[in-house]
């Protein structure tokens, strides 16, 4: 069963779909059944290749702390958000903590994250930002993992910090030989070029 802070990685299922192929998805809140507040995560593996300044022009005339932090692809839903890593959780009140050390934000908290870096409680390498999310109904992700489109896996702290920190490009991978068996073979299992 998923909870919060567990990891959503792809299977071969998803393997020709272009939002979440190979991808793996940190599971930053379930939810609950019958309320519109369904489970939504950020895809952590899909880097953009940019940075925020060059995707939002106000970010270039501001003085702001985010202007040259890389920006991610978290997933297909509009609202955006960001992780943040600490070690001393007391300085980061008002974030929602997903696992030890890790927290996250929406658009709407940039404020707060741009006061904890002026005050020296965060750094500008302790933030991922994502554009977008993934999200959905309670039902709906039981339902694709029954269906064998996402395999969960528990992770440490330390594997997901790393993945914030570093290039997550191979996390894909990296999980799934962690997790053995079947799931070791699916990630020597070449990528398929399908155009």
């Amino acid at each position: 069963m998923p909870e919060a802070g567990c990891v959503l990685v792809a299977t071969e299922v998803l393997d020709d779909d272009s939002i979440f192929e190979r991808t793996v998805i940190l599971l930053l809140r379930l939810g609950s059944r019958g309320t519109f507040d369904g489970p939504f995560g950020v895809i952590l593996n899909r880097p953009l290749y940019t940075k925020i300044k060059n995707v939002n022009p106000s970010f270039q005339d501001q003085a702001t702390p985010f202007g040259d932090s890389p920006l991610f692809f978290g997933g297909p839903v509009d609202m955006s958000m960001f992780l943040v890593r600490a070690s001393d959780n007391s300085r980061l009140k008002g974030f929602e903590e997903v696992i030890p050390g890790i927290r996250f934000g929406f658009r709407t908290d940039l404020e707060k994250a741009a006061v904890l870096m002026k005050s020296g409680a965060i750094k500008s390498q302790d933030l991922r930002f994502f554009v977008g999310h993934a999200a959905w109904d309670y039902e709906q992700l039981l339902s694709e993992i029954r269906a064998g489109y996402w395999a969960v896996a528990s992770c440490s702290t330390e594997l997901i910090s790393d993945a914030l920190t570093g290039d997550p490009s191979c996390l894909w991978t990296e999980i799934l030989q962690l997790m053995g068996g079947h799931y070791s073979e699916l990630s020597q299992k070449p990528k398929e070029d399908n155009q």
